[in-house]
C-alpha cells in the first residue's frame, strides 16, 4: 500500500486529430520506459479514446468534449476541479490552445511542460521548443525527454488489437489469396489535400491492370467519393469507406500490402500498421514533419510552386484558383513509385 501511495500519475493531453493522436503513442510509450513505474493517463476528444485505450502504455483514458459538454468556461472550470482529484504530479500538454492552457492552469498541478509557442505558455513551468524543422514524432518525444537523448525517434505505435477484430477482417479478405492488395484512402477533410478524383482513377485503372486487389478507405464522409471511384470499376474495387472504427481500419491494414493516402489520418494508420505507405502531398508539405517515416514508405510532392504551401492544413478550393500543386504532381510518377514500394517495377 506504501508503494502505491508513493506512484507518480502524468497526465498526457492530446486534444487534438486523430492523426495527432496516433503521432502521440510513440512519446507515450517513451514516457513509459523512462518512468516504468509510472501511471499515465491521457485527455483526449471522443473520436480519439479508442485509438489511446488500445495503447498498453496508457492506464486511464480521459475524454474531453470541447465541442459540447465542455465547450463553456463554466464546464472547462467545472471539468478542471474533475482532474483536480486525480492527483497529478505531472502534465504534459501536446495541444497548444489557450482553452488547454487554461484547463492546466485550473488543476493546479505545480510540474507541468508545453511547448514554447503554446497560447498562455506562462502557464507551464516547462517549456520545451516547437522546432519545426523535426517530425511530429520527434517533437511530442522531445516534450517528455527535453533535451532529447534519444538517436532513433523513428518509433512504430504499438497498439493491442483484439482478437475478435482480427477475426472481423480476416473473414472479409481472403488471406491466402496471392495478389497483392493496395489500400487507397482518397478523401480528406480538406478539398486542396485531396488528389483529384479522375487521377485517382487512372492509378487504379493502371493498379488493376497489374493484377492487385485495390480497397478504397476512409471515413463515413468519404464514403461518397470512395463509392463513386467503385461503381466506376463494376465494384471490382471494394469500398471499405465508413464501415471500420479506427482500431478495425488498422487491423485491415495490417493485412494489405500498400496504403496510398493523401496527407490525412489514413497515412499515420498505415504506419502504425508497420506497412508501406505513399503519401501523397498536394497543398501542404512534408517538411510540415507529418509525413510516413517508417523506412518500408514514402511521400510525393509537386513542390516547385511559390504558392505552396498554401496553409496548414488545406482550404475548401485553392486560393488561386489554379491547384497546380496537384493538377502538376504526375499520376505515371505515382505509379512507378507505388510499383516500387510495392516490389513491383
Amino acid at each position: 500500500m506504501e508503494a502505491l501511495k508513493k506512484l507518480e500519475k502524468f497526465l498526457f493531453i492530446q486534444t487534438a486529430f486523430l492523426g495527432d493522436a496516433i503521432l502521440t503513442l510513440p512519446a507515450i510509450q517513451v514516457l513509459k520506459n523512462t518512468s516504468p513505474d509510472c501511471h499515465i493517463d491521457v485527455l483526449c476528444s471522443p473520436i480519439n479514446k479508442e485509438i489511446f485505450e488500445c495503447s498498453p502504455f496508457v492506464d486511464n483514458v480521459l475524454v474531453i468534449d470541447k465541442k459540447k459538454k465542455h465547450k463553456s468556461i463554466f464546464s472547462l472550470i467545472k471539468f478542471s476541479r474533475e482532474i483536480k482529484k486525480n492527483k497529478y504530479s505531472k502534465i504534459y500538454s501536446a495541444h497548444r490552445s489557450f482553452r488547454t492552457s487554461l484547463l492546466v492552469l485550473l488543476t493546479e498541478v505545480k510540474e507541468s511542460t508545453g511547448f514554447s509557442n503554446s497560447a498562455l505558455n506562462i502557464v507551464y513551468k516547462n517549456l520545451v521548443p516547437y522546432n519545426l524543422s523535426h517530425h511530429e514524432v520527434k517533437r511530442l518525444i522531445d516534450l517528455v525527454t527535453y533535451p532529447n537523448i534519444l538517436s532513433n525517434w523513428k518509433i512504430i505505435p504499438i497498439i493491442e488489437i483484439k482478437k475478435e477484430i482480427i477475426q472481423k477482417i480476416e473473414s472479409l479478405l481472403n488471406t491466402n489469396e496471392k495478389k497483392k492488395k493496395i489500400a487507397i484512402a482518397p478523401g480528406s477533410v480538406w478539398a486542396t489535400k485531396r488528389y483529384p478524383f479522375e487521377k485517382y482513377q487512372r492509378i487504379i485503372k493502371r493498379l488493376l491492370e497489374k493484377g492487385f486487389n485495390i480497397f478504397l478507405i476512409g471515413s463515413k464522409s468519404d464514403n461518397e467519393i470512395c463509392n463513386n471511384i467503385s461503381k466506376l470499376f463494376n465494384n471490382e474495387v471494394i469500398n471499405f469507406a465508413g464501415e471500420f472504427s479506427i482500431i478495425e481500419t488498422i487491423a485491415f491494414l495490417k493485412n494489405v500490402d500498400l496504403l496510398v493516402s493523401n496527407d490525412s489520418a489514413p497515412t499515420h494508420m498505415g504506419m502504425c500498421a508497420n506497412i508501406p505507405v505513399l503519401t501523397i502531398y498536394c497543398s501542404t508539405i512534408p517538411e510540415f514533419g507529418f509525413y510516413p517515416y517508417n523506412e518500408k514508405s514514402d511521400f510525393v510532392s509537386y513542390s516547385n510552386l511559390k504558392c505552396k504551401p498554401c496553409g496548414i492544413h488545406g482550404f475548401k478550393e485553392c486560393p488561386l484558383g489554379h491547384f497546380d500543386c496537384a493538377n502538376k504532381l504526375d499520376v505515371e510518377f505515382i505509379i512507378e513509385k507505388i510499383l516500387y514500394l510495392i516490389g513491383e517495377e
